[in-house]
């Protein structure tokens, strides 16, 4: 007969998010997680396989929780300019709401392990395919009414706009000057016309 358990998996993958988010991946040991997660080891290596196992489930997590509301605001109902703005300063409240100054987990897996992994890296293509095609489809809506100029590139414009949140998402590891932020979105505002 199998063993239940006597934990609640989702609660421990939330802890290992935040471990391997605030620490990265190699400087997370075994110990490390069997500490913070508080379960043992064996019913760590039980229920998520090895480090790289669980790190790929809490970037599956991570990724689920977060684009999908970085989707869910580009894809709103209001004018496109209006929902850009709002996701870029989803991005940066959330980014500044954070004491510990961690920036986006899929961007530091992406600095730290995609180009040593290739599954992490491929995770990363697909998630940042989804956002940029989220933009360009919030672009192409604003082309549409006139409210974006036809004349720029709507895959340009989706590309220039994804970079910017990432480069927001890395600048919020060093500062928390709100200025600086608001600055970057009215720059990035501007481009659009």
């Amino acid at each position: 007969m199998a063993r239940t358990k006597d934990f609640d998996e989702n609660e421990v993958l939330a802890k290992a998010v935040n471990l391997f988010w605030l620490k990265g991946y190699n400087a997370t040991s075994m110990q490390d997680l069997v500490d913070e997660l508080g379960i043992s080891r064996s019913s760590l290596y039980d229920t998520y396989g090895d480090k790289h196992s669980l790190f790929i489930k809490a970037l599956e997590s991570y990724q689920c929780t977060n684009t999908g509301k970085f989707v869910q605001i580009i894809e709103g109902n209001t004018s496109a300019k209006e929902t850009i703005k709002a996701l870029l300063d989803f991005v940066v409240s959330n980014l500044l709401n954070d004491k510990s100054q961690k920036g986006c987990f899929i961007v530091n897996a992406e600095v730290e392990v995609a180009l040593h992994d290739k599954e992490v890296s491929e995770m990363i293509q697909k998630n940042d395919q989804a956002v940029e095609d989220s933009f360009f489809r919030a672009i192409e809506k604003g082309q549409e009414s006139g409210e974006i100029a036809k004349t720029q590139n709507a895959r340009a414009l989706a590309r220039f706009l994804f970079n910017t949140v990432k480069g927001i998402q890395v600048t919020a590891k060093s500062t928390t000057e709100r200025a600086v932020f608001d600055d970057i979105i009215n720059s990035a505002l501007l481009v659009l016309g």
